[in-house]
């Protein structure tokens, strides 16, 4: 176990523990920092969740000496690729709007199928969308490269026949790399502008 004393941001001091596995106890550590009072932070890692889909970090926050009996305890969980994703793609449409003149293109992409709608956001309804389910869909593989830009071509098409010219692409928090930009080419050679 290592232990490294660090100034604290209120000017208080504390100190953050790295245990080198789950095993070792946290009233041995709070022993180990007996002597050390309020604003003490103790961090040990690793130690799995119940549902063990990622590691937990658990703070333990010292307001009065450690020898008073309030102790507060607060866990903060690892959030999953997807969650993270999740509000990558929070942030991006706070600042993305589809508009009745400019409706928004949203990709999903899954690991066995891409989704491509497209929405005004001003009304609030989908004005068309296509996806590797659709019973038209005519390639064998629904998760490559091309089954994306086939997505990105038939949902221009839809979009023309709706009158609809200029999109704007969200790409729903992924990274404009592989399925989504093949999505992305394929809307534009279908006709669409952004």
């Amino acid at each position: 176990m290592r232990v490294r004393p660090h100034a604290a941001a209120g000017g208080g001091s504390s100190v953050g523990c790295s245990a080198g596995s789950a095993g070792v106890a946290l009233r041995d550590t709070l022993m180990l920092l007996h002597e050390h009072e309020a604003s003490l932070a103790l961090r040990c890692l690793p130690l799995t969740c119940p549902s063990a889909r990622a590691l937990a970090l658990l703070v333990v926050r010292f307001p009065m000496p450690i020898g008073s009996a309030r102790v507060s305890c607060s866990v903060a969980v690892t959030k999953t690729a997807d969650e993270r994703r999740a509000r990558r793609a929070k942030g991006v449409r706070s600042k993305m709007h589809g508009t009745e003149e400019r409706p928004r293109l949203s990709v999903y992409r899954s690991n066995t199928h891409m989704y491509a709608q497209i929405i005004n956001d001003d009304e609030g309804k989908t004005l068309c969308a296509y996806n590797t389910r659709m019973k038209d869909f005519e390639l064998d593989n629904t998760w490559d490269k091309e089954a994306a830009e086939l997505v990105g071509k038939k949902v221009a098409e839809k979009a023309l026949a709706a009158g609809v010219e200029k999109v704007c692409f969200d790409r729903s928090g992924f990274k404009y790399h592989g399925r989504i930009a093949s999505v992305a080419d394929g809307a534009r050679e279908g006709g669409l502008k952004f």
